[in-house]
């Protein structure tokens, strides 16, 4: 590495790129121009390390030291970076500490632990318990139990094979027979629903196929990371996205490490935060990459009182499932007992484990004997009572696990001598105790805590309780929905003040509906009984219907999405059931249903039912429209550093992944009106960098008059003026903007999107908002 490093370089603004075999580094150069001309200061990429052959995303990481080939290897990676210096952009990567991909014959490391063993000088690097499965991997991958399907196993030379899977043999097994060379392995082959109950791996939430790694371990940060900072080290890279760092060991000493060996690059974290949950202020980062932002800027464009209606209206729709999926709090509960007991019951088992150990190592006598099943009752009540994603060690882990959950909790019990067992682990948690059995039982409970609000929340309850689609967004709080312009303008004041350099999106790889799909079905809120009799007349018009909850989804989809092929839905509705888990799911799942599903997507919402839902979504266009371009704008010129998803600088209407990562165009081939707002707003941040950054000013700016409450408006630094109208459709029924007006910083402005008009002193809102419900001003004086 190089003795002197580039200094540390902030971006004005993202661009992200979804790198995969069909969109290598050869053709992100080719985009390089046209992502200049936008006025972004950085391409964002995926994941860009060795993954497993032909993966559309790269999370699953299998060679830390090899930039990955099938992108155009590192000579790829270099020549775009060169290409994109060329036209002043820089480059900010995508990183995976949490997880490597468990895919053996890709995976070398992998490999060689499983044929050596925990003496495999790569036994370090993955987050195995070797005490359990009598000191061996369970690998859950055989179709059946293994003594049906042992026929279709075979060993070629020292390599046991299963279809596409491959798996070394321990030095010395290859010519025993088949049933005794299964038992004198380091692995346990077994069928791939024993990962639910028998997994002796951490794991990626519940995906078995992804392994944990543990980067706590010194010398695997090195290993893992050496490529990386001799990228940025070489200046081929600028700064970080981490993914996930809610599933390391110790998220505060990772990061702390990264920072140092990065020299304090620009880096934000992949950290969803609760509504009212902190940042850690000691983590040395940027912030997050903006989930907490985008339930923000979402919520300005929501009517909390016609979200309340739809909710009512949903009720009565649905009532068959309310008992399952009407009420947000108890719907969270649900699906989070449903998912510790399944889905996470082997990390449940294993973090039970660490609690006995832990109890067994301590002083106190009042912790010591504690009955196993007594524990893990007690964490299972109490995990499900979290209602953050996991406590830190920077954190204060009493306001996480707190007493009103702990007094919960002891109410599970029906011997009341039992119920100390909470308490016993409360005092775990709280780090009351120490030593290695202690700190390993903090370290576990924080990881499952984390796997299993995601889990449960995003993966579950968001498909289960569905009044309002675009509420249910990753960040998002579907049980407090919309914010008050004061509500936004105090979270930007806190942002400026506290992180003035973190991310801020709108879509991203990982949203459920994109930002232009959510800002439509925002515009429900404001008429949701128009929206009601629609849907009463398609229900009469289509009587196939599974089931209620599935059909209000269903209807929402077609009216976010508009006009798709009908395969965009029909996928996105099948992974909607199997995420919801409550007729079918992706380990159980029924084809009579998913069928009946396929067949009411069809005849239905792609249908000439739909075509009633289409008429509605006409009729609603000027304020779907005010919403798009209101978000857009916002996020644009809010505190912190926007990142444009591929292809949202323009209309951009996506479903859950894989329909988000299609393919996109560039330059765009029908630009338009959010086009133009988003270049003029990424070309203003470039022009006046420090009006926008660390040390930029965030000014409030109330309107008056009549319909005040329908303009959200800002400076920054007294350089430029964001206004935008809220809640159009509102407005419209109210009789319009009236005599309100909007009262500008000293100086004169000029209309960034329209030349030529320019504004002093104040500004009338129905002039400012004459072109577009939106206004972008610059001062010239």
């Amino acid at each position: 590495m190089t003795s002197e490093r580039p200094a540390p370089v902030v971006p004005t603004a993202t661009y992200r790129l979804q790198l995969q075999p069909g969109f290598p580094f050869e053709a992100a150069a080719a985009a390089v121009p046209y992502l200049a001309s936008l006025g972004v200061s950085h391409l964002h990429l995926s994941p860009v390390l060795e993954a497993v052959p032909g993966s559309p995303h790269g999370y699953d990481v299998v060679d830390h030291a090899r930039v990955r080939a099938e992108l155009g290897g590192e000579e790829g990676l270099r020549a775009l970076s060169r290409t994109a210096r060329e036209h002043g952009l820089g480059l900010v990567v995508d990183i995976v500490p949490n997880h490597m991909a468990m895919a053996p014959r890709h995976n070398r490391a992998l490999w060689e632990v499983l044929r050596e063993g925990p003496k495999s000088p790569h036994a370090r690097w993955f987050d195995i318990d070797w005490e359990a499965q009598g000191g061996r991997v369970l690998l859950p991958v055989l179709g059946g139990p293994v003594g049906e399907v042992i026929d279709e196993l075979r060993v070629d030379g020292d390599v046991l094979r299963y279809y596409d899977h491959a798996f070394p043999l321990r030095e010395g097994t290859e010519d025993l027979p088949l049933p005794r060379l299964l038992d004198a392995q380091w692995y346990r082959l077994g069928w791939w629903r024993l990962a639910r109950t028998e997994l002796n791996y951490r794991r990626f939430f519940s995906i078995s196929e992804l392994i944990g790694v543990r980067v706590e371990d010194p010398e695997v940060f090195d290993a893992t990371h050496g490529k990386i900072l001799q990228l940025l080290d070489e200046g081929v890279v600028d700064g970080l996205r981490v993914d996930h760092p809610d599933g390391l060991a110790d998220p505060d000493a990772y990061l702390a490490r990264l920072h140092e060996a990065s020299g304090g690059r620009w880096t934000v974290v992949e950290k969803i935060l609760a509504d009212g949950e902190r940042l850690p202020d000691t983590w040395p980062v940027a912030g997050t990459t903006g989930y907490d932002a985008l339930r923000h800027v979402d919520g300005l464009f929501t009517d909390p009182s016609g979200a309340g209606e739809l909710l009512e209206l949903y009720r009565r729709f649905a009532a068959p499932q309310t008992d399952r999926g009407g009420d947000w709090a108890a719907t969270v509960r649900r699906a989070t007992y449903a998912v510790l007991r399944h889905e996470l019951a082997t990390e449940l088992d294993r973090l039970t484990r660490a609690a006995t150990r832990a109890c067994a190592a301590s002083p106190d006598p009042a912790l010591r004997d504690r009955a196993p099943w007594a524990l893990r009752t007690a964490l299972e009540e109490l995990l499900v009572r979290m209602e953050v994603y996991r406590p830190y060690v920077s954190g204060d882990a009493a306001a996480v696990v707190t007493e009103e959950a702990a007094a919960e909790a002891r109410l599970a019990f029906v011997v009341p001598e039992e119920a100390g067992a909470v308490d016993v682990v409360r005092a775990l948690v709280l780090g009351r105790e120490d030593g290695p059995a202690a700190v390993e039982f903090r370290t576990r409970f924080a990881q499952t805590s984390s796997a299993l609000r995601a889990k449960s929340v995003e993966d579950t309850a968001f498909y289960r309780y569905v009044p309002l689609l675009s509420a249910n967004e990753v960040g998002g709080d579907p049980g407090r929905q919309g914010v008050s312009p004061a509500g936004f303008h105090a979270y930007c004041a806190r942002v400026q003040r506290d992180w003035p350099l973190t991310g801020t999106v709108l879509s991203t790889h990982d949203t459920k509906r994109s930002a232009d799909v959510r800002a439509a079905l925002a515009v429900l809120t404001e008429c949701p009984r128009r929206w009601a009799e629609v849907l009463e007349q398609v229900t009469h018009a289509e009587e196939s219907v599974p089931d209620g909850q599935l059909a209000w989804a269903a209807w929402q989809t077609a009216f976010g999405l508009g006009p798709a092929a009908p395969e965009r839905v029909r996928e996105a509705l099948l992974k909607h059931v199997r995420e919801a888990g409550m007729y079918t799911s992706w380990t159980e799942q029924e084809p009579p249903y998913e069928e009946a599903v396929a067949a009411f997507v069809t005849a239905g919402p792609c249908g000439v039912p739909g075509e009633r839902v289409a008429a509605l979504r006409e009729a609603l266009a000027p304020h779907i429209r005010a919403n798009v371009l209101g978000a857009a704008l916002v996020q644009l010129t809010m505190p912190g550093v926007p990142d444009l998803y591929q292809g949202t600088e323009g209309e951009y209407l996506a479903l859950v992944d894989p329909d988000n990562r299609r393919p996109v165009g560039f330059p765009p081939a029908d630009a338009g009106a959010k086009d133009a707002v988003s270049a003029a707003a990424l070309r203003l941040r470039r022009r006046y960098p420090d009006a926008f950054g660390a040390a930029a000013a965030y000014e409030p700016l109330p309107a008056e008059g009549p319909a005040a409450g329908h303009c959200l408006a800002f400076a920054r630094s007294g350089r430029t003026v964001t206004a935008v109208t809220r809640l159009s459709l509102r407005l419209a029924e109210a009789g319009g903007w009236g005599d309100t007006r909007l009262t500008l910083p000293p100086g004169r402005w000029v209309d960034a999107l329209h030349p030529g008009r320019e504004f002093t002193g104040h500004a009338r809102v129905e002039e400012l908002f004459e072109r577009l419900p939106v206004a972008l001003l610059e001062r010239v004086e």
